[in-house]
Protein backbone atom coordinates (compact mmCIF):
# COMPACT_ATOMS: atom_id res chain seq x y z
CA UNK A 1 0.00 0.00 0.00
CA UNK A 2 1.30 3.42 -0.76
CA UNK A 3 0.76 6.61 1.75
CA UNK A 4 -1.86 7.53 -0.09
CA UNK A 5 -3.88 4.49 -0.16
CA UNK A 6 -3.25 4.51 3.52
CA UNK A 7 -4.65 7.86 3.83
CA UNK A 8 -7.80 7.35 2.15
CA UNK A 9 -8.45 4.15 3.81
CA UNK A 10 -7.99 5.75 7.33
CA UNK A 11 -10.26 8.23 6.21
CA UNK A 12 -13.09 5.73 5.33
CA UNK A 13 -12.58 4.12 8.66
CA UNK A 14 -13.45 6.76 10.63
CA UNK A 15 -16.58 6.57 13.35
CA UNK A 16 -19.84 7.33 12.38
CA UNK A 17 -21.47 10.68 13.63
CA UNK A 18 -22.89 10.57 16.87
CA UNK A 19 -26.70 10.50 16.95
CA UNK A 20 -28.32 13.28 18.58
CA UNK A 21 -30.22 12.18 22.18
CA UNK A 22 -33.89 12.02 21.48
CA UNK A 23 -35.98 14.48 23.00
CA UNK A 24 -37.47 13.68 26.37
CA UNK A 25 -40.93 11.85 26.20
CA UNK A 26 -43.45 12.53 28.37
CA UNK A 27 -44.72 9.70 31.15
CA UNK A 28 -48.15 9.20 29.77
CA UNK A 29 -50.88 9.21 32.30
CA UNK A 30 -48.94 11.46 34.59
CA UNK A 31 -50.99 14.46 35.47
CA UNK A 32 -49.92 17.84 34.93
CA UNK A 33 -48.40 19.61 38.17
CA UNK A 34 -50.02 22.30 40.03
CA UNK A 35 -48.47 25.54 40.31
CA UNK A 36 -48.96 27.60 43.21
CA UNK A 37 -47.90 31.21 43.71
CA UNK A 38 -47.87 33.75 46.29
CA UNK A 39 -47.22 37.79 45.44
CA UNK A 40 -46.52 39.39 49.20
CA UNK A 41 -43.84 40.62 51.02
CA UNK A 42 -43.08 38.77 53.93
CA UNK A 43 -39.53 41.19 54.92
CA UNK A 44 -35.36 39.77 54.14
CA UNK A 45 -34.53 36.43 55.70
CA UNK A 46 -38.04 35.34 56.01
CA UNK A 47 -38.97 32.18 53.57
CA UNK A 48 -42.70 31.56 52.64
CA UNK A 49 -43.84 27.40 52.96
CA UNK A 50 -46.81 26.03 51.89
CA UNK A 51 -49.05 23.18 53.67
CA UNK A 52 -52.02 21.53 52.80
CA UNK A 53 -53.74 18.32 50.96
CA UNK A 54 -52.12 17.17 48.53
CA UNK A 55 -49.04 14.60 46.49
CA UNK A 56 -46.08 15.95 48.76
CA UNK A 57 -48.06 17.79 51.00
CA UNK A 58 -48.51 17.83 54.79
CA UNK A 59 -50.68 20.10 57.36
CA UNK A 60 -47.71 19.13 60.07
CA UNK A 61 -44.94 20.32 58.21
CA UNK A 62 -44.42 22.72 55.61
CA UNK A 63 -42.57 22.57 52.08
CA UNK A 64 -40.21 25.51 51.07
CA UNK A 65 -41.48 27.60 48.50
CA UNK A 66 -39.12 29.16 45.89
CA UNK A 67 -38.38 33.57 46.23
CA UNK A 68 -38.59 33.52 42.38
CA UNK A 69 -39.28 37.37 42.17
CA UNK A 70 -39.57 40.51 43.54
CA UNK A 71 -42.39 39.77 46.08
CA UNK A 72 -43.22 36.41 44.12
CA UNK A 73 -42.96 32.70 45.47
CA UNK A 74 -43.61 29.89 43.86
CA UNK A 75 -44.09 25.96 44.43
CA UNK A 76 -45.50 22.99 42.11
CA UNK A 77 -47.31 20.21 43.23
CA UNK A 78 -46.54 17.10 41.31
CA UNK A 79 -49.37 13.74 40.47
CA UNK A 80 -52.32 15.75 41.81
CA UNK A 81 -55.52 14.41 40.84
CA UNK A 82 -58.10 15.96 43.20
CA UNK A 83 -58.48 19.59 44.05
CA UNK A 84 -55.10 20.81 46.15
CA UNK A 85 -56.09 22.59 49.15
CA UNK A 86 -53.50 24.66 51.13
CA UNK A 87 -52.41 27.28 53.26
CA UNK A 88 -49.13 29.48 53.70
CA UNK A 89 -46.91 30.50 56.78
CA UNK A 90 -44.06 31.99 57.40
CA UNK A 91 -41.28 30.53 58.03
CA UNK A 92 -43.23 27.91 58.65
CA UNK A 93 -44.77 29.39 62.03
CA UNK A 94 -47.42 31.81 61.05
CA UNK A 95 -50.22 30.82 58.80
CA UNK A 96 -51.98 32.97 56.51
CA UNK A 97 -55.67 34.22 57.72
CA UNK A 98 -58.75 33.41 55.83
CA UNK A 99 -59.91 30.36 54.76
CA UNK A 100 -58.10 27.59 53.00
CA UNK A 101 -57.01 28.04 49.45
CA UNK A 102 -58.19 25.55 47.03
CA UNK A 103 -56.56 24.61 43.41
CA UNK A 104 -57.61 22.28 40.77
CA UNK A 105 -55.15 19.76 39.71
CA UNK A 106 -53.43 20.59 36.92
CA UNK A 107 -54.21 24.51 37.07
CA UNK A 108 -52.65 27.36 38.32
CA UNK A 109 -52.97 30.12 41.19
CA UNK A 110 -51.27 32.86 42.38
CA UNK A 111 -52.96 34.47 45.74
CA UNK A 112 -51.83 37.48 47.98
CA UNK A 113 -52.08 35.87 51.28
CA UNK A 114 -52.46 38.13 54.48
CA UNK A 115 -50.70 37.38 57.96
Amino acid sequence: MTKLTKKTTAARSKAPAKKSAAPAKRKTGEPPATFISAQIDIGFGNHLYLRGDGPGLSWDHGVAMDCTGANLWTASVKRATTPVTFKLLVNDLAWSTGNDYVVAAGKSITVTPSF
